[in-house]
C-alpha cells in the first residue's frame, strides 16, 4: 500500500482502507478479516500498526474481535461507515473543496454538469 504523504497517521489510512473495502464488498458482514500479522506483511508494515488500526475500528463497532479466531466485520459495518464518512465530508472536507472551487472560479453550474457526467459514466460502467 502507498501510503498518503499527510497529516493521517498510518495507522488510519490503513483503517479507512479496511472502510473502503468494506463500502466495495470485499469484506460482507461477519466475513472474517485477515489476521493482524497476515494484513501486516501484505502491507509492508508492522503489525502493532495494523493492530492500532483494528481497535480503531473495533471502538467504532464497525469490526469485532472473537477471542482467539480473530476480527470480524459487523453486521452494519456498511451503514457505520457510510455515516461516518458522510460525517467527514460534510464537516471538514467539504470546505476544503469549496475553497478550492471558488478559487479556480468554477461555477455551481459547472460542477454540477461534471458531476452528472460522472454518475452517467458510473452508471454506464455497472452494467
Amino acid at each position: 500500500m502507498v501510503f498518503e504523504e499527510s497529516n493521517k497517521a498510518i495507522y488510519i489510512q490503513i483503517a479507512d482502507r479496511i472502510c473502503n473495502e468494506i463500502l466495495d464488498d470485499l469484506y460482507a458482514p461477519d466475513t472474517r478479516l485477515p489476521s493482524v500479522r497476515e494484513y501486516a506483511a501484505d502491507l509492508q508494515v508492522n503489525a502493532n500498526t495494523v493492530m492500532r488500526s483494528y481497535d480503531r475500528l473495533s471502538q467504532k463497532g464497525i469490526i469485532y474481535n472473537r477471542r482467539g479466531i480473530g476480527f470480524f466485520v459487523s453486521a452494519d459495518a456498511k451503514v457505520k461507515v457510510l455515516a461516518e464518512k458522510g460525517e467527514e465530508l460534510m464537516d471538514s472536507r467539504i470546505f476544503e473543496l469549496f475553497d478550492l472551487l471558488y478559487h479556480l472560479d468554477i461555477s455551481p453550474d459547472d460542477l454540477r454538469d461534471k458531476y452528472s457526467r460522472y454518475l452517467e459514466k458510473k452508471k454506464k460502467d455497472s452494467q
